[in-house]
């Protein structure tokens, strides 16, 4: 006989707090209790029995027991809509290829994307030393590179004591939070306990009355008075009352929302004007400095005003249809001669029609589509080893202190607020799932209610049918009134202390 214990919601509870050997003998131990208590005498006559187990004389099987749900095989047409799908997407991918193609062929010179050079970042430290040794080996960087070689070793051991130690100190204060649950969870398990028993209690109170109206006094015809004990019978906690006010409190929350919506897009609306006219006006005082330059100019000074009047007039470009205008204006009021002013007016107009321009070469190669190496690199031991190529600066010797000591502080301090951050978690996940609970403690209840029902009106109504029926002795009905009171003290749904 195999009987599965887990269908009830306080041995579910309590099978998530226990571990696998707790969980697994506890099982054990139930399986064992129930198979015991629950064989029948096979030494019994087959009207006994009948009268036992209440067996009504037809009762049909329950209609879904013979229903065949065929699984429907799955077509090909669901495969073969992925394969298509996908050579389309090929397609697609190589005509938009073709008409790029196309479209390239006939576009301006100017229009078109600049080469890229493939940058090899040097991001890591060590990356780079190792880069060092291999383009520069010599003492110095040898010297530098061990330095930080064994600078991360002391790093990486200091950060596994430190990750480990946390994870111990996380490891003890969950072991408490998980005995305070289970401190608190016996009052819980207790509330759920005492009102399955009250509801037997319950309903054993009330058919034991029924019946004996039936078993005691054989000259009185009394109708049958059959009904389920309702739910408004066991003293229930009404939330109501804070689900009304929960609503309230959402349907604010979401006014409140709606209304922050508004009157923030209003003022970021009312930012951006602000920010076009402050545009506007740092543009009108660039066209003033222009001005300055222009007429201050000298022939001699072309290379220095050019470059200036090239940073300003690209500074102005904001689209408007007279800026060419008044860029030409301003070159021709320059004291240049007329083929230098013509020159530049040229560049600058083909810089302002010009998509994209090209990086700078000390960082991003010369355009040509050839490995460049660069190194940006991000990191404290970096300090360290500039300081080995060079100890007699004590600013080097100052900065990698200054850096390093930020970095451990930083990284300690936030090793620190992740421990407590995940404590603090656990803790309040800990107070919500006993929260949980206890709310669930009535609708454990009701659940226990409706499924004691299920298995026990059946009988009921055979009783009454068999009263009604005149055939059954005192006896008879006697025996069976008492096994449905066995039936409702003793059957399922179990309850389990």
């Amino acid at each position: 006989m195999n009987i599965n214990p887990l269908h009830d919601a306080e041995t579910l509870r309590q099978q998530r707090n226990l571990t696998t050997s707790q969980r697994r003998n506890n099982l054990t131990t139930k399986e064992g209790v129930l198979v015991n208590n629950l064989v029948k005498d096979k030494n019994c006559s087959l009207d006994s029995t009948k009268n036992t187990y209440i067996i009504s004389d037809n009762t049909s099987m329950p209609e879904t027991l013979y229903q065949d749900n065929k699984i429907i095989d799955k077509k090909l047409l669901p495969l073969s809509a992925v394969v298509l799908g996908v050579m389309s997407t090929i397609a697609v991918v190589t005509g938009f290829a073709r008409r790029s193609t196309r479209i390239a062929k006939d576009l301006p010179k100017e229009k078109w994307l600049p080469a890229v050079t493939r940058n090899v970042q040097l991001s890591k430290e060590t990356h780079q030393l190792v880069y060092q040794f291999v383009q520069n080996p010599n003492k110095k960087t040898f010297i530098a590179g061990a330095g930080v070689l064994t600078l991360s070793a002391m790093a990486f051991m200091g950060k596994t004591f430190l990750d480990g130690y946390k994870d111990i100190w996380i490891k003890r204060k969950e072991a408490n939070i998980h005995k305070n649950l289970q401190e608190n969870l016996i009052d819980v398990e207790t509330q759920s306990f005492s009102g399955k028993m009250q509801i037997i209690r319950s309903m054993l109170s009330k058919y034991t009355t029924d019946f004996e109206k039936y078993i005691k006094n054989n000259n009185e015809k009394i109708l049958p008075n059959f009904g389920k004990l309702t739910l408004s019978q066991i003293p229930f906690t009404s939330n109501d009352k804070q689900e009304k006010n929960s609503n309230l409190g959402n349907i604010m929350l979401g006014i409140g929302t709606f209304a922050g919506i508004i009157g923030l897009g209003f003022l970021s609306m009312k930012n951006l004007s602000k920010s076009k006219q402050h545009l506007k006006e740092g543009i009108e005082n660039t066209k003033d400095l222009i001005k300055l330059v222009v007429a201050k100019s000298e022939e001699n000074s072309k290379t220095v005003d050019s470059d200036l009047l090239e940073h300003m007039f690209m500074s102005i470009d904001d689209g408007a249809k007279d800026l060419t205008l008044f860029i030409k204006e301003q070159i021709n009021f320059l004291k240049w001669k007329q083929e230098d002013k013509n020159a530049f007016l040229e560049k600058i107009i083909t810089k302002l029609k010009t998509s994209t321009t090209k990086a700078n070469p000390n960082y991003a190669g010369d355009g040509t589509p050839r490995p460049a190496f660069n190194s940006f690199v991000e990191d404290y031991r970096a300090f360290f080893y500039n300081w080995l190529l060079d100890t007699a600066n004590p600013q080097f010797e100052y900065l990698f202190y200054g850096i390093t000591g930020l970095t451990a502080a930083t990284y300690g301090g936030k090793l620190a607020g992740d421990a407590v951050k995940e404590v603090q978690v656990k803790k309040i996940n800990a107070e919500t799932e006993l929260e949980l609970q206890k709310r669930l403690v009535s609708t454990e209840l009701r659940n226990f209610k409706s499924k004691k029902d299920a298995a026990i009106q059946p009988l009921v109504e055979e009783f009454y049918k068999q009263v009604d029926s005149g055939k059954r002795t005192k006896e008879e009905l006697k025996t069976m009134a008492e096994n449905i009171l066995f039936e409702i003290k003793n059957g399922p749904p179990f309850v389990y202390s």
